[in-house]
């Protein structure tokens, strides 16, 4: 499906931020395998060895934000929530771990919430680094200490937002279908913002 491999993508989207950030090209040179990840099938539904086993700090992505919050958000009900993917970078320190949110059997979106444990990113970098990254996308006030909207040729839309947790840069970003908008998709990223 396009939005699980858009949670990769955003993975090595990730590490292309940092290495922007740092001028390592070793960490740009280790997104790279990641990056070319064959997509999942859209019938496929996370595993059990998906299942975040720690890594990403203490809150998990679906106690950050409620699928009633994404129902809501997107007008339909009977979502559902589920720990997704997790994706380590040793090369910039990046613990990632997402939430799957789900309707009718379909992906309607994911959550995905990185620490850089150890690494002194700023967020105002990753916000600069997304959007050399993302040309054409937009920024977003009011969310975490930066944030951007972008829609990228998986046809997926993605609000992000940069902050700082305690003394650890962290990337939230929620990815949905195309047409979910940036008005949309501002209070999700920002009620898990807070919540992290």
């Amino acid at each position: 499906m396009r939005i699980s491999r858009a949670i990769v993508l955003s993975a090595a989207v990730i590490a292309t931020v940092t290495a922007c950030s740092s001028g390592d090209q070793k960490s740009d040179d280790a997104a790279k395998p990641e990056s070319q990840a064959p997509a999942p099938s859209s019938s496929a539904a996370p595993s059990s060895s998906a299942a975040p086993t720690g890594g990403a700090g203490s809150k998990e992505p679906c106690a950050l934000l409620p699928a009633e919050a994404v129902a809501k958000a997107i007008s339909i009900q009977g979502i559902t929530s589920a720990p997704g993917p997790v994706q380590d970078n040793a090369a910039n320190g990046g613990k990632a771990k997402s939430c799957v949110y789900s309707a009718a059997g379909k992906q309607v979106g994911a959550l995905a919430v990185t620490r850089f444990e150890g690494n002194p990113i700023k967020p105002a970098e990753m916000v600069a680094a997304l959007k050399k990254a993302k040309p054409g996308s937009t920024d977003v006030a009011g969310v975490g200490e930066g944030a951007i909207y972008y829609v990228d040729e998986n046809k997926t839309a993605t609000l992000a937002a940069a902050e700082m947790s305690g003394d650890v840069p962290v990337l939230v970003n929620y990815t949905g279908p195309v047409k979910m908008t940036r008005d949309m998709m501002t209070p999700l990223v920002k009620t898990a913002v807070d919540a992290n």
